[in-house]
């Protein structure tokens, strides 16, 4: 194997002339093979995840008319509520062909396969957090919103601990795939 991925030689066949014609072509493997996780992976998922939150606070704006730091903390909760589900308490994947492999894993712990201090991770670590400083800012750390932030972002940051790969508190979701 050659570094950065495997080369392949392919017969193409005779020029015209005589001579058999060889090629190599490079052929390199996925990153990441689960394609629950490999999403990812893909070039401007980074942006496409904070125009989501963005546009998200655009609209609880506009369509509840409520204060820019009510809406960062609805959207912080919404995130938070959203993220937990998927990214933290649902397990396995929707596809067959991985034949239940990782039937007792969540999403984050499929990510990048499950190794951690990878960038994507510390990326979806840092989103909960800014969020937290954003609402709470903009919410002048109010009582009741500031908490709400803040158990909000302390589930989230505990989730993405490394010291939390794999564990179940009180055996709550160790049980089959959600």
């Amino acid at each position: 194997m050659a570094e950065g991925g495997l080369y392949q030689r392919i017969s193409s066949g005779f020029d015209g002339v005589g001579h058999h014609l060889n090629v190599n072509v490079k052929v390199t493997t996925p990153a990441d093979p689960n394609k629950n996780t490999s999403w990812f992976q893909l070039p401007g998922i980074w942006t496409t995840y904070i125009l989501i939150i963005f546009i998200s606070w655009l609209l609880i704006l506009s369509v509840l008319r409520c204060s820019p730091g009510m809406a960062w903390t609805i959207v912080n909760l919404v995130h938070f509520m959203v993220t937990y589900r998927f990214f933290h308490w649902k397990k396995g994947t929707p596809f067959a062909e991985d034949q239940g492999i990782y039937n007792d894993l969540t999403w984050w712990e499929q990510v990048d396969d499950g190794r951690q201090f990878t960038r994507n991770k510390k990326f979806l670590t840092v989103v909960p957090v800014v969020l937290f400083l954003i609402a709470s800012h903009t919410t002048n750390y109010q009582y009741p919103m500031l908490l709400f932030n803040t158990i909000a972002a302390l589930v989230m940051v505990i989730a993405k601990a490394p010291n939390m790969h794999k564990v179940r508190i009180f055996g709550i979701n160790a049980g089959y795939p959600t």
